[in-house]
């Protein structure tokens, strides 16, 4: 198996400090919890961003605050967020791309985020694909559900982006894919052998899903962004106390963990 690769989703769009208190918000707060994920063994940091007010923001001025800072501190792999907020428009979304990030989200099809829907038409994703490709930022490919694959496929088939393709199976998002082994191993099979692929499960699924992703030879995202709960009932401290017990439990079954460059290489990430 190659080693794992750690994504550390630090804050995402839709938590506040009213869900857990130790959420990070500004730059400064978010890079700190990022060196602190570092240590503990992420090599990707999922980059979302706030404005003063806490409220989410596609500011690109913003963005790149939070890579200096965390650029200062480690050589984390940030990967930028092109989904923003549930009804953030195209023009928005894409505008911190201008920063050219090694990496970036791709949302591949729409979803119902419980009673909102999270719009990516076709024109959204190609536009989205097409200004990755153009800076060569290694896309990684977001589903929500089994069709979502489809559109990647068809991504690729335009040649919009190139293989290897690597995916972020999010699971146990209301209105998306339930969370479970069978639809995980259902999503594996799906995708083109020489793929890559990292496992996002929400709330109380993040553990044992996670954990069946290091089994399987995939990789794992943790952080407030998808759990703020260590265990049920208990707020986690942070994000990088999530990734402390999965490297735990990853070393206690033989799964060595990638170092950013490391994660660069699988992930053929071109410099």
């Amino acid at each position: 198996m190659d080693k794992l690769i750690i994504t550390a989703a630090l804050i995402g769009a839709e938590v506040t400090r009213a869900h857990n208190p130790n959420l990070p918000l500004s730059p400064f707060e978010i890079s700190q919890e990022a060196y602190e994920c570092f240590l503990q063994g992420a090599s990707i940091i999922h980059l979302h961003a706030r404005d003063k007010e806490g409220k989410p923001t596609q500011d690109h001025l913003i963005f790149a605050e939070c890579e200096k800072l965390i650029k200062e501190k480690c050589n984390l792999i940030v990967q930028y967020s092109t989904g923003g907020a549930v009804g953030t428009f195209l023009k928005e979304r894409i505008a911190p791309l201008r920063n050219n990030p090694e990496m970036a989200t791709l949302s591949c099809g729409s979803v119902n985020f419980q009673d909102e829907v999270f719009e990516n038409s076709w024109g959204i994703m190609s536009n989205i694909a097409i200004e990755l490709k153009k800076r060569k930022i290694k896309p990684e490919l977001e589903i929500f559900e089994i069709g979502m694959v489809n559109n990647a496929l068809r991504l690729l088939k335009e040649g919009l982006i190139e293989e290897p393709l690597h995916f972020n199976f999010v699971m146990g998002i209301p209105g998306g894919i339930p969370a479970s082994v069978k639809n995980l191993l259902f999503l594996i099979d799906s995708i083109p052998h020489n793929s890559t692929y990292t496992v996002s499960a929400m709330g109380r699924y993040q553990l044992y899903l996670t954990t069946m992703a290091v089994i399987l030879g995939g990789h794992v995202r943790l952080g407030f962004e998808d759990n703020i709960y260590y265990t049920k009932g208990v707020l986690a401290k942070s994000s990088a106390q999530l990734i402390e017990r999965t490297v735990r439990i990853a070393k206690e079954l033989g799964r060595e963990i990638a170092n950013p460059d490391e994660a660069r290489n699988i992930l053929k990430i071109k410099q």
